[in-house]
């Protein structure tokens, strides 16, 4: 299966482990709660998943690579102890807890957190003095003689032996007792994330035309030749930070990434041209409304690969554009329950100390952000938010202590004034959002008329999900109008190919 449908999957486990019957008692047996063992090839994206699910089910996350642990600090070291049995006394043999149960342990207490996922990377390839181990770490949940606390879900990843030389095959006994998922790559699946994750246009584009490049993996006599997911987007990263800094990305940076020299040779060459249609198609001066007449022709009697290119940068400004909307709307949005909480304080119990309950609101605000930090629960762009927030909080109460307001009423109608300048200010920014799409519309229609590449742009506009919000918001006639057609179209072709699959029954 593929990686989105893998997390889908594990989602739904945890689910499933976690639900608990009228007594408190978790309906699945501990027992019978099999280990999750996610098997598929390198850079597909298989640790990743985990950091995502732990956060969007809000519960705990510890992982390991395994391959860096000796017996020792996975077991626990061994010491003496005394029992007596029988009426007698013997000396035994026990173990301190492992460095991984007592790891769980820790971040239950860090963070609050009480049921999580135990992640354990690249388990199948274990030395010979661990895997025994491991083995009884996936059959019995333990290590040495410490479980893992209850509520919390044993995960493992590992490779297929055709990738990796260290790779013990787990006997059958175990992996009878595993739920075994096989992951393969997927460039669809993964061009969703692409968008979501806001990878760089040229990494995307280039990909949408050359998908066998997405992953490789080719045995030469040189070694081992290949390009991962895990690789295109960290070279996405580096291309974006380069291009802050104002350097350039060559075949020799990409190929630090893209580890198949034909393939970071290919691209390097795209990213080229890339960047010099940027500059050759004065994409601002589009995007402002102005299209120059010369360039007009040039475009429409361009090569495909080329006017697809110029799509492509056209849906990179757009996506760029919504994405920053949304976030400043998601902004708002956490910013008005805050002052939704203070206008029922400030009406009511808190009238007569608006400013000292507008203060413990925005220190409660950033109370609740440092427990979610801690327990690992934000992405970087709820971080960012949150922290936006906080300083939007700490700017309306230095205002109201500066104003010195005493009545929660007329605090209340201050602070609303404030709230309604922002939301005044977004209203302007979604208004030339769509400004500047009916601008692209126009530079569409008028390049290429109602052409492929409309049908393109399309199609990419409905993939993006901060597109796809703001256009559901945002009354554009020939969004509309072209998607309908797109639709119209799509189905006549597939009732067709339909009709000629019965003519051949």
């Amino acid at each position: 299966m593929n990686i989105k449908r893998a997390k889908q999957e594990i989602k739904d486990t945890i689910e499933a482990y976690l639900l608990k019957d009228e007594y408190g008692e978790y309906v699945i047996p501990r027992v019978r709660q099999r280990p999750v063992l996610l098997l598929g090839a390198p850079g597909i994206g298989k640790t990743q998943i985990m950091e995502q699910i732990a956060k969007e089910c809000g519960i705990g996350l510890v992982a390991y690579t395994i391959t860096h642990h000796t017996r020792q600090s996975a077991i626990g070291l061994p010491y003496i102890s005394k029992q007596e049995f029988a009426g007698k006394e013997y000396t035994v043999t026990e173990y301190t807890m492992s460095e991984i149960v007592a790891s769980v342990y820790e971040k239950m207490e860090k963070s609050g957190l009480k049921e999580g996922i135990l992640f354990i990377d690249e388990i199948n390839c274990v030395s010979e003095t661990l895997a025994p181990a491991m083995l009884q770490f996936l059959q019995c949940k333990t290590f040495g003689s410490h479980e893992i606390p209850q509520g919390w879900m044993i995960a493992a990843a590992g490779n297929p032996p055709e990738y990796n030389k260290s790779v013990r095959e787990f006997d059958v006994v175990t992996m009878d007792r595993v739920k075994k998922i096989e992951v393969e790559p997927d460039f669809t699946v993964w061009k969703e994330y692409a968008l979501e994750q806001r990878l760089h246009p040229a990494v995307i584009s280039y990909l949408n035309t050359r998908t066998d490049n997405f992953y490789k993996m080719e045995t030469t006599v040189d070694g081992r030749k290949f390009a991962t997911p895990r690789g295109w987007e960290d070279l996405s990263q580096m291309l974006s930070v380069y291009e802050t800094l104002g350097k350039e990305l060559d075949r020799e940076v990409a190929a630090q990434y893209i580890q198949h020299e034909r393939i970071a040779k290919d691209f390097a060459n795209y990213l080229e041209l890339f960047r010099k249609y940027q500059m050759d198609y004065q994409l601002d001066a589009v995007l402002a409304g102005t299209i120059d007449p010369v360039l007009q022709k040039k475009a429409a009697h361009a090569s495909f690969d080329e006017r697809l290119s110029v799509v492509s940068l056209l849906l990179g400004r757009c996506r760029k554009r919504f994405w920053e909307l949304l976030c400043t709307e998601a902004e708002a949005e956490l910013l008005f329950e805050a002052l939704k909480t203070f206008k029922e304080g400030a009406l009511g119990t808190y009238s007569d100390c608006p400013i000292v309950y507008f203060r413990e609101i925005t220190e409660i605000f950033q109370t609740e952000t440092q427990q979610k930090r801690q327990a690992e629960l934000l992405t970087r762009e709820d971080e960012h938010r949150r922290r936006n927030v906080a300083e939007m909080l700490e700017a309306y109460l230095l205002k109201l202590q500066k104003e010195d307001v005493a009545d929660g009423a007329q605090a209340f109608e201050q602070i609303k004034s404030w709230f309604d300048a922002l939301q005044d200010a977004l209203e302007l920014e979604r208004d030339a959002a769509g400004k500047m799409l009916e601008y692209v519309f126009d530079f569409m229609e008028e390049v290429f008329g109602a052409g492929q590449e409309l049908v393109i742009f399309i199609t990419e506009l409905n993939k993006d999900p901060a597109s796809v919000k703001f256009l559901q918001e945002y009354d554009c006639e020939r969004y509309y109008r072209y998607n309908k057609e797109l639709l119209f179209e799509e189905n006549r072709q597939s009732i067709e190919a339909r009709l000629r699959a019965l003519e051949r029954v």
